[in-house]
């Protein structure tokens, strides 16, 4: 047992001695172990994260968790990668010693935060508030400034929202948590379907919500706005599940240009 605890010291002295002759060696052993811990970290969040959609069995709570999980994941393996890399940098005196005189200087520090990394913070804090509150989850249909589309990840930085016509569009975080989101799925899996037409001024405003109200399942017409190039009415007809909401908008445009050209309001089409 002795010689055991001696030969263990031994060896424990001869490798301490070898690291601090070979500094280089001991930050690259820093970096591999930060990136074995993260790897080994995210895929232990990752099958809670699966065992917790599991259990739970709820769209409603599975889109919860698997928003909060990916965030979580990402966090993190961001942490724990910073934490290698400054756990390599202290194996040099020269890079640490300039290190704390960096750190050490609160005014330096605070001109590389406010002018450098601002940004970047300020996304990353957004990135946490949006994961708390959760006012959009992976897989709602959401509308940003005009744009629509499908949450596929939110990142630690931006948010990535997949549009109807297979277009993605990377939302910086800041401004999804400041500015103004519609989320059409956050409570109901349905959404609303409604569409807008404009027909010019002249039109009969009677006439054309009397054809529209006539369509198939009885939509809610309503005189949206008038402009001096022609009045914009709005057309209503139920909810549908938001990855069949363009499908049936096109049938819906299709089915009251029909409607319309019936009641004489729109011109004929021109014979072939």
């Amino acid at each position: 047992m002795f010689l055991a605890d001696v030969g263990s010291t031994l060896v424990a002295a001869t490798v301490r001695t070898f690291l601090d002759e070979h500094r280089e060696i001991g930050a690259a052993l820093a970096i591999v172990v930060s990136v074995v811990v993260a790897w080994i970290v995210d895929r232990a969040i990752m099958h809670r994260g699966q065992r917790l959609a599991e259990a739970v069995m709820r769209d409603d709570l599975t889109a919860a968790v698997d928003t909060r999980m990916r965030f979580l994941r990402r966090l993190v393996t961001l942490v724990i990668l910073v934490l290698g890399v400054m756990t390599a940098i202290a194996q040099f005196d020269g890079l640490n010693r300039l290190a704390t005189t960096v750190l050490a200087s609160s005014a330096l520090l605070a001109a590389v935060l406010g002018f450098a990394a601002r940004q970047t913070l300020a996304n990353l804090v957004a990135g946490v508030m949006l994961t708390i509150a959760q006012p959009l989850r992976i897989g709602d249909t959401v509308t940003v400034e005009d744009e629509s589309g499908t949450v596929e990840d939110v990142r630690l930085n931006y948010t990535v929202v997949r549009g109807g016509d297979g277009h993605r569009l990377f939302i910086p975080n800041e401004r999804l948590a400041s500015g103004v989101l519609r989320n059409d799925t956050i409570v109901e899996p349905l959404v609303a379907l409604e569409i807008e037409l404009w027909l010019p001024l002249e039109a009969d405003a009677d006439r054309a919500i009397a054809a529209l109200t006539g369509l198939d399942g009885g939509p809610v017409v309503r005189v949206a706005a008038i402009a001096s190039d022609g009045v914009r009415y709005t057309i209503s007809r139920g909810t549908v599940p938001p990855r069949e909401r363009a499908a049936h908008a096109s049938a819906l445009r299709a089915d009251a240009l029909r409607a319309l050209r019936e009641a004489g309001l729109l011109a004929p089409l021109a014979a072939t």
